[in-house]
């Protein structure tokens, strides 16, 4: 098979969005077929995944420069897409190189994948712009109209957007890479190195640093856990975006390490004790199940994706999303107990090897050699 990807953010930039777009690549590559990736090309040039794929030009969007925009016009692009001769545009983002894709499927008549990765109507009343959640949801009922099947990686949005009138949603792209992330990982080394002394809790946040993922509320919860624990915790921040001024502002004592690679955050989650998420925006929350893969207990919000994936008190904590007190409280339990935190770490990473990634990717094989042999979206999801 010959599959177009087309996708907004990608490598050099690493993200919810890119970690998925990255194992369809390397899912299709690895079983004979062809991806044929369309992407911006960032500033310092950074070589992408290899391959055959095309970077067109890109600026910074301005609030958030690491979120690239590239005109949704692009001759070059076309022509890329044109010699390639894919078979089916799957479009993993609903910018303008999102638009350019989807425009070419349905000029040429191939099928067309979406992917639902980002809560955008919920990102605008975040940013107190709530008056126009109703036109982002009106774009992007329009934007995936038109897909063969939309790929949501979890249920509660899946039924959302079904209730919008997109039938074709199905739940994908929730897998996790239980092979880089194992707690056989863990480097008392590494937590040497992190300041880190013997017996006490390393407690982790790792994710972009953005407004949008409720760090207001984390930052209030963790001053209240230091106070509570003094020395028996260290407080470590992995991630890059434009709060880290927040983080360095607020949290002055706790560890920040910037931006990490995937290698480097296996080896990171291992060596820590829980790892807390607030956001309350996420679809799916992959980085929950990077932490519970890695053999360690969450503290997430009790909202979006994290419902799907923590189960409050057997593989992690639940608090109340804008409960900073409630957050704190479930980070000062877990710290103080290491046999619970161990329990909670195993059942964990039992919860994750059920999210497996390569179970996903035959999902994905199957369902695109449906829509390239002319199935129904039916035959498409039951394959």
């Amino acid at each position: 098979m010959r599959i177009g990807l087309v996708t907004d953010t990608y490598l050099p930039q690493v993200n919810g969005v890119t970690t998925v777009t990255r194992r369809m690549v390397e899912t299709l590559r690895s079983h004979g077929n062809e991806a044929i990736v369309l992407a911006p090309r960032y500033a310092d040039r950074s070589p992408g995944g290899g391959g055959n794929e095309h970077r067109v030009p890109s600026v910074p969007y301005p609030p958030y420069p690491a979120i690239r925009l590239s005109l949704p016009v692009s001759r070059s692009a076309i022509r890329y897409l044109d010699q390639a001769r894919p078979q089916l545009i799957h479009v993993a983002t609903e910018g303008p190189l999102g638009l350019l894709g989807r425009r070419y499927a349905l000029r040429r008549g191939l099928p067309l994948v979406t992917s639902f990765h980002t809560n955008f109507p919920q990102y605008s009343r975040h940013y107190g712009a709530g008056v126009l959640e109703p036109l982002v949801w009106r774009y992007l009922v329009w934007f995936h109209g038109p897909a063969r099947l939309t790929q949501t990686p979890g249920h509660a949005v899946q039924q959302d957007l079904v209730r919008r009138g997109l039938r074709q949603a199905v739940v994908w792209g929730r897998g996790v890479d239980c092979r880089q992330f194992t707690p056989t990982r863990r480097d008392e080394t590494l937590r040497f190195r992190l300041g880190v002394r013997p017996g006490q809790a390393l407690i982790l946040h790792v994710g972009r640093l953005a407004f949008e993922k409720n760090l207001e509320t984390m930052v209030e919860a963790w001053r209240v856990a230091r106070e509570a624990l003094g020395p028996e915790a260290r407080f470590v921040v992995a991630g890059a975006g434009p709060a880290e001024k927040l983080i360095a502002t607020q949290m002055p004592w706790a560890l920040r390490l910037g931006f990490l690679t995937p290698d480097e955050l296996g080896a990171l989650y291992a060596s820590a004790d829980l790892c807390v998420l607030p956001s309350r925006t996420e679809t799916c929350g992959l980085v929950a199940l990077e932490a519970m893969a890695s053999g360690i207990p969450v503290v997430a919000a009790n909202a979006g994706g994290f419902r799907e994936s923590v189960e409050h008190e057997r593989n992690g904590l639940l608090a109340q999303p804008d409960d900073a007190r409630d957050f704190a409280q479930a980070i000062i339990t877990l710290a103080r107990d290491p046999n619970r935190r161990a329990e909670m770490g195993r059942e964990a990473r039992r919860s994750a090897l059920l999210r497996d990634s390569r179970i996903e990717d035959r999902e994905l094989l199957a369902c695109y050699a449906a829509l390239v042999g002319g199935q129904s979206v039916e035959a498409a999801c039951a394959a």
